[in-house]
């Protein structure tokens, strides 16, 4: 039980720090050096709760990671299971929050309007690129994170003791590249939070969200299990 409370703790300090650093601080209107702390706070948020609940869960703090260990036979499906109701549940829990303190600001905070830190594509989201672009962020992007958590928590070669560091930076990589394009999910417990609070073209868009980076996780452990990368 230990392990689904890690993971719903981790996931919801995700979702608060990272979506957080867009609605809280200004930088979510203050493109494009504005992306540089909000890539680095979602980093650093998985970096610390990487050493922080690690040694409990092994923080996967996302479906698709939990997707992409399970597909390459590290994890049973009953327990994979598990992990990502504990995610989802922990993903609306850290935007419940943001959004209570989002609301509470005197001079008021339309949601609707403002948003949540929400992921999305198309017109009028940040680089306005089209569905085929947004699939194909999401996918590459979490391709990449999977290899690089796979790679470096691996038994023979990986380095455990850095794993932490490693994953944190390749996501402040992956959002660097990509926040234009999606606002970056590559999680879909990070994308389920804030679309709830959001509604409207958030929640029409969050099928790519839950969609796409769970078959870019499937499709990295499958690369491990297949032994392409294993060292």
């Amino acid at each position: 039980m230990n392990k689904y409370i890690a993971e719903l703790f981790g996931t919801a300090v995700l979702v608060l720090m990272g979506c957080g650093s867009v609605v809280l601080t200004g930088y979510g209107t203050a493109f494009p050096l504005g992306m540089l702390p909000i890539a680095f706070a979602f980093g650093l948020s998985v970096m610390a709760m990487a050493y922080g609940i690690g040694p409990i869960s092994g923080c996967h703090i996302n479906p698709a990671v939990t997707l992409g260990v399970w597909s390459a036979g590290r994890m049973p499906f009953s327990e994979a299971i598990g992990y990502i109701i504990s995610q989802c549940i922990g993903g609306i829990i850290g935007a419940s929050i943001l959004y209570l303190l989002v609301t509470g600001k005197l001079a008021g905070y339309d949601v609707a309007k403002a948003g949540l830190g929400q992921n999305g594509w198309g017109d009028g989201y940040l680089g306005a690129y089209g569905t085929g672009s947004a699939m194909i962020a999401e996918f590459v992007g979490t391709l990449i994170f999977l290899v690089a958590i796979l790679g470096v928590t691996q038994k023979n070669g990986g380095h455990p003791g850095t794993a932490g560091l490693a994953i944190g930076l390749t996501l402040v990589l992956i959002h660097i590249v990509f926040i234009n394009v999606t606002g970056v999910s590559v999680n879909p417990a990070r994308s389920l939070g804030p679309a709830l609070f959001v509604g409207g073209n958030a929640l029409a868009q969050l099928w790519l969200f839950l969609i796409v980076p769970s078959v870019g996780g499937i499709v990295a452990g499958l690369l491990f299990k297949a032994k392409l990368f294993e060292a």
